[in-house]
């Protein structure tokens, strides 16, 4: 089994297998314009441009279930994405990427990426496991996404490779990409 297997709609409505990427580097994350991290946006569509000639493709999940953090409709977030950020990478319907309801694409990649904790030597990380424990504490169980922009790093093949935290900018995945472009 590979992320290959799967099939999400785009934010405009069209469904697609995401075995039309076969062969590409993908960073797969779930998004959300209202939140501290939305400005990983920026980072994101950076990697992108310069990345995608070289065989790069980000896929963008906007989710609403950090604190309903992605509060409009699919229309919306496309144009606050453009308007704000520039993204021009494959962004995806609103999805559910946590619980019961998550898209099975979000359970294979957290079952091959499994949580392993923040980095509580980074401030936002401490800062963000404080929120989580204080708030939201039933988010910090298991393997599940923990919070908006959690990225999950695959190779050419399908395969998840690594999973970054919210508190990880997009340019801290450049040499994990490098190495599978």
């Amino acid at each position: 089994m590979s992320v290959y297997d799967f099939k999400a709609k785009t934010i405009e409505g069209k469904e697609v297998s995401l075995d039309t990427y076969k062969g590409k580097v993908l960073i797969i994350a779930n998004t959300a314009s209202k939140c501290g991290f939305t400005p990983q946006y920026e980072g994101l569509e950076k990697l992108y441009k310069e990345y995608k000639d070289k065989g790069l493709e980000i896929l963008g999940f906007p989710s609403n279930q950090f604190a309903e953090q992605e509060p409009g409709d699919n229309n919306e977030v496309k144009n606050f994405c453009k308007l704000n950020y520039g993204v021009t990478f494959q962004l995806f319907e609103k999805t559910d990427v946590r619980d019961e309801n998550a898209h099975p694409l979000f359970n294979y990649l957290t079952e091959n990426a499994p949580f392993k904790g923040f980095d509580l030597n980074h401030p936002t990380g401490k800062m963000l496991s404080e929120v989580l424990e204080k708030n939201f504490p039933k988010f910090l169980e298991g393997n599940s996404v923990k919070w908006n922009f959690t990225k999950f790093l695959i190779d050419r093949d399908g395969n998840v490779v690594k999973r970054f935290e919210p508190t990880s900018e997009p340019s801290d995945m450049v040499k994990d990409i490098e190495k599978l472009l």
